[in-house]
């Protein structure tokens, strides 16, 4: 089975989607990596793509061919400045002219050159899309198709992926063989993953990488506090999250996000408000999130707000006293392990599985990490996820209008507060007395997913996605 590090499973880029957004943005990449290497792209005149299954129904509301058209046009979604996440793309549309790779210029109307099947679905996923080349006699030259599986993953159409092409000092593909190796090497969670991430880096770039990670996070959070206006989309939704922080205000001054922070920490405060601040730390990311701005993929763009919510409830909040790095570090090590045991056993695409794949699973990630943070044990980090878990089996995705907005953002707050809940039962609980394991979970996840009907899979075509009338424009 492909070794998948903690690095897959949290990934900096931007909204509002993972499988939708960052997926084909990917893949558009890689398409222009093709052409680059064929040397085609001299001789490209016209570039096609056609996007099927959940990419055509949810696209436009998900900002799918904003997408394409920032990853054809060389744009990185880690480092591209928010600013032209929208500019460069409504020059296109203006100019109908495209630097293919930032380079090579071709003529390029959205409108026409990226066409959505809403009938059709290819048949190895329902994430799928289509990119061709043309030269200038209209010939193609090159056509590759992609799946994007969640998560940011992209898969290129008849690519297979060699089981033994990285060699892990501690290979694992469940909970149970997880457990195994921190029982044999009394050792906890973070620590088996650690000497699994040092396959691929330096212990200390490991660290770096991961405070990064978490400085993304904190950034979006404060940024999504302080930023008032309608979301994009056309269902006027307004931000809650500023109204929300307005009415806890806090004691101190500050004037960035660490010193925010340090404010947050210093403050004592009854459960209520904090359970108050939890949910305005999920529902502040995924409006920034919706606004297509930068997140951490967690695993999810859609679940991006749960374990930032649930990291600042355990630096600020928890019984905890003094989190440093070191244990911030730890947090995410636990937390992309468990979402790597999801990604093998089960899916953590919404257009595979539902809602129950990324709110599910995020939940699951910060449970289990959370509870390892608060110095519970393997076992009951493990009984954690699952019980986070448990309680999101069968919850559908039906986003109104295709956008990742109702219900999603409200759920990233019960996601995260369904996680705090998990560890306190946890850590107050004897694992060995559980009924229910995290690897039978992990598999009645996967059942329910394949048992799911397609309407409830982020096609926009169930659930409230339909019982709620509000209309939502075409563009």
């Amino acid at each position: 089975m492909e070794a998948i590090s903690v690095f897959d499973m949290l990934k900096i880029g931007v909204g509002p989607s993972s499988s939708h957004t960052l997926g084909p943005w990917r893949a558009a990449e890689r398409f222009c990596k093709s052409l680059h290497q064929q040397n085609l792209l001299p001789r490209t005149a016209k570039v096609e793509c056609h996007l099927y299954g959940s990419l055509a129904l949810t696209g436009r509301g998900h900002g799918t061919d904003i997408a394409v058209m920032l990853g054809l046009s060389g744009k990185d979604p880690v480092t591209i400045p928010i600013p032209e996440v929208k500019s460069e793309p409504n020059r296109i549309h203006a100019e109908h002219l495209l630097y293919l790779d930032g380079q090579h210029l071709i003529a390029f109307n959205p409108d026409q050159h990226i066409i959505f099947h809403y009938s059709e679905r290819l048949t190895e996923h329902a994430n799928g899309m289509t990119l061709i080349a043309f030269s200038e006699q209209d010939e193609i030259t090159l056509e590759e198709t992609y799946f994007s599986v969640g998560g940011g993953f992209v898969v290129k159409a008849g690519e297979t992926i060699e089981a033994d092409t990285v060699k892990l000092p501690h290979p694992i593909n469940s909970a149970r063989e997880l457990s195994r190796y921190c029982v044999s090497h009394d050792v906890g969670i973070w620590q088996v993953v650690l000497e699994n991430e040092k396959t691929w880096r330096e212990e200390a770039q490991i660290k770096a990488e991961l405070l990064k990670i978490w400085g993304v996070m904190r950034n979006c959070v404060y940024r999504g506090c302080h930023e008032e206006g309608i979301l994009p989309g056309g269902l006027e939704v307004t931000r809650r999250a500023p109204a929300l922080f307005q009415k806890l205000v806090l004691p101190c001054e500050y004037s960035n996000a660490d010193e925010w922070l340090k404010c947050l920490i210093q403050c004592d405060f009854k459960f209520s408000k904090i359970l108050k601040w939890i949910g305005c730390f999920a529902m502040a990311v995924n409006e920034e999130n919706a606004s297509f701005s930068r997140i951490v993929t967690a695993p999810t763009n859609g679940a991006a707000g749960v374990i930032p919510a649930v990291l600042m409830y355990y630096v600020c909040f928890s019984e905890k006293e003094n989190v440093t790095d070191e244990d911030i570090v730890r947090f995410l090590l636990v937390a992309g392990e468990i979402g790597s045991l999801f990604k093998k056993g089960a899916t953590i695409s919404a257009a595979m599985g539902g809602c129950q794949a990324e709110i599910g699973v995020s939940s699951a990630m910060a449970a289990a990490a959370l509870t390892e943070g608060l110095g519970g044990t393997v076992a009951q980090a493990l009984m954690a996820a699952e019980i986070a878990m448990e309680h999101h089996l069968g919850l559908t995705c039906d986003p109104i209008g295709g956008l990742v907005q109702i219900p999603c953002i409200e759920r990233n707050s019960m996601g995260a507060i369904k996680a705090i809940t998990a560890a306190n039962i946890a850590l107050e609980s004897d694992p060995e007395k559980a009924k229910v394991h995290l690897d039978e979970c992990i598999k009645t996840m996967w059942e329910t997913a394949q048992d799911m009907n397609h309407k409830y899979k982020e096609t926009s075509q169930g659930g409230l996605a339909v019982n709620i009338s509000i209309k939502v424009p075409e563009c």
